[in-house]
């Protein structure tokens, strides 16, 4: 017996078939193997085709159950994990009036701010807990004002994993409170559907999906699309959530003071807090966990930009050079090993990784990166590699630092053993100036998904049931003896901050 979990990313969909017995994935894949489309028909606009992400849940099925001789007879539910914040407007038949505008396009920016300052800020972050920014919301709202025609026509608005639902369903028009808060349509104080984002912008409350559980029996899938995709009409679609929130579930991070991070291209903090709170800069973003309900559970996000593309920019540009024209480059493992060689603070070497757009963490200024106290008589190429690592662990501490301001007790970070969590730098660096531990789990969002399927189904009684056989790889501590040294050389590289700031 199965669970089947999606995961609809912006370049691919991921599927994994979990035994509900084992806890393990039998089986997985993605679809397309390069990179799916993003439309940008003006700079700064990102956007796909709902229709894509549904072919693309099509074909990923299929490369499943060619894995397991064919037949997916035996899945038991069906979990969802989505790109958060992207907006899907469908008819009254369910189907995409327009592309979804996706979660980087930034076309929206001056109808949050506008709203941010007509609500008021302390109200919106009062009632939020963010400011409605470039959010779904916001989106919706350029719509209104530069497609009416098209507007009128919408009967529902979705996010994207509320899209393959409906597909999956036959037509089953919902969302979840998670869902809602990411998109700036939820309103904690009054603990329903924000009367001061629905007014302000004009929208209509009949443009709501139907709320569900996030973890619950949803729908269920309909008699064409299990003839199509070969499992059983009437399984139910038992859980849905957007990546991050999804991340964390994936890591079993769900009581207050547990951390799910990651560490691609770009890095990001999610942590769990046990209260409504906010940070009144809104230098991180505030959403309804998973397990948002009767208890207060909420997921606070921190985004930094410049994290693993700095790392790989460094292995381009300065881990090894060009010969004759020709790039060789090291390995990652190889620059781990270089870097190593320099001692922890890199004798006073530090670099801002702030090199890939504005950041939200610094109030969305755009400081750029950049290289301090580099002594020609001292430093080398492993200092370098280093500081850079270094100076991105420190971006991570920075952010968490507002966490701990909000009331989160930073605990346990939790992170899958792969990207930046893979360099023993790296990772040592951020337990011990953090003084939290880091776990380090062997898992991905499309089995996280099949996971809360299952709980939503009631297959596993709760997370801890449902991850009891979390793979775990290591277990990293503080380092007490240097702790000082790292102390030390966060404390420098905050001080450059501000000089930049």
């Amino acid at each position: 017996m199965y669970l089947l979990g999606y995961d609809i990313g912006t370049s691919s969909v991921k599927a994994a078939l979990v035994d509900i017995e084992s806890g393990r994935a039998v089986a997985s894949a993605q679809y397309p193997d390069t990179e799916a489309p993003i439309i940008a028909q003006q700079l700064g606009w990102a956007e796909q085709e709902p229709e894509m992400w549904w072919e693309e849940v099509k074909q990923v099925t299929q490369r499943v159950a060619a894995q397991v001789n064919g037949s997916l007879a035996g899945v038991k539910a069906i979990g969802i994990s989505y790109q958060m914040h992207g907006l899907v407007c469908v008819d009254k038949q369910g189907k995409a009036l327009r592309p979804s505008i996706i979660w980087c396009d930034g076309r929206a920016v001056p109808y949050g701010t506008a709203a941010f300052e007509t609500i008021g800020s302390e109200r919106c972050l009062q009632h939020l807990l963010n400011s409605p920014g470039n959010f779904t919301a916001a989106k919706l709202a350029w719509v209104k004002d530069n497609e009416p025609e098209l507007f009128d026509k919408i009967d529902k608005i979705m996010l994207p994993g509320d899209y393959i639902a409906m597909r999956l369903s036959g037509g089953a028009k919902q969302t979840t409170v998670s869902g809602l808060s990411e998109g700036m349509f939820w309103d904690f104080q009054e603990n329903t559907v924000s009367r001061d984002v629905m007014d302000y912008f004009g929208f209509s409350d009949d443009l709501i999906a139907d709320i569900v559980p996030t973890f619950s029996r949803q729908c269920t899938v309909c008699e064409a699309v299990a003839a199509e995709l070969g499992v059983k009409a009437g399984t139910p679609i038992s859980y849905r959530a957007g990546d991050q929130p999804n991340n964390a579930l994936s890591l079993n991070a769900m009581k207050p003071g547990e951390v799910a991070a990651t560490g691609g291209t770009s890095g990001v903090v999610y942590g769990v807090l046990g209260k409504v709170n906010y940070d009144p800069l809104s230098r991180v973003n505030t959403f309804a966990h998973v397990n948002y309900g009767e208890r207060v559970r909420l997921g606070v996000l921190l985004c930094i930009n410049g994290t693993g593309i700095m790392n790989s920019w460094v292995r381009r540009h300065v881990a090894e050079p060009p010969e004759e024209g020709v790039w060789k480059g090291l390995t990652y493992m190889e620059m781990n090993e270089l870097a190593a060689q320099a001692p922890i603070g890199c004798a006073g070497l530090s670099i801002l990784p702030f090199g890939n757009g504005a950041e939200r963490v610094l109030c969305n200024r755009e400081v750029g990166a950049s290289i301090h106290g580099i002594n020609f008589n001292v430093h080398n190429r492993a200092h370098l590699l280093r500081a850079a690592q270094e100076g991105i662990v420190f971006s991570f501490a920075y952010g968490m630092e507002v966490m701990r301001q909000m009331g989160m007790e930073l605990k346990t970070i939790k992170a899958g053993h792969a990207n930046m969590f893979l360099s023993p730098i790296f990772r040592n660096t951020l337990a011990s100036v953090t003084g939290a531990t880091i776990e380090l789990c062997k898992t991905d969002g499309a089995v996280g998904a099949a996971k809360g399927a299952g709980i939503g189904a009631g297959i596993y009684h709760d997370s801890d049931e449902a991850f009891k056989t979390l793979q775990h790889i290591d277990t990293i501590e503080p380092d007490l003896q240097h702790r000082q040294e790292y102390l030390d050389a966060y404390e420098r590289w905050k001080g450059k901050l501000r000089s930049e700031k």
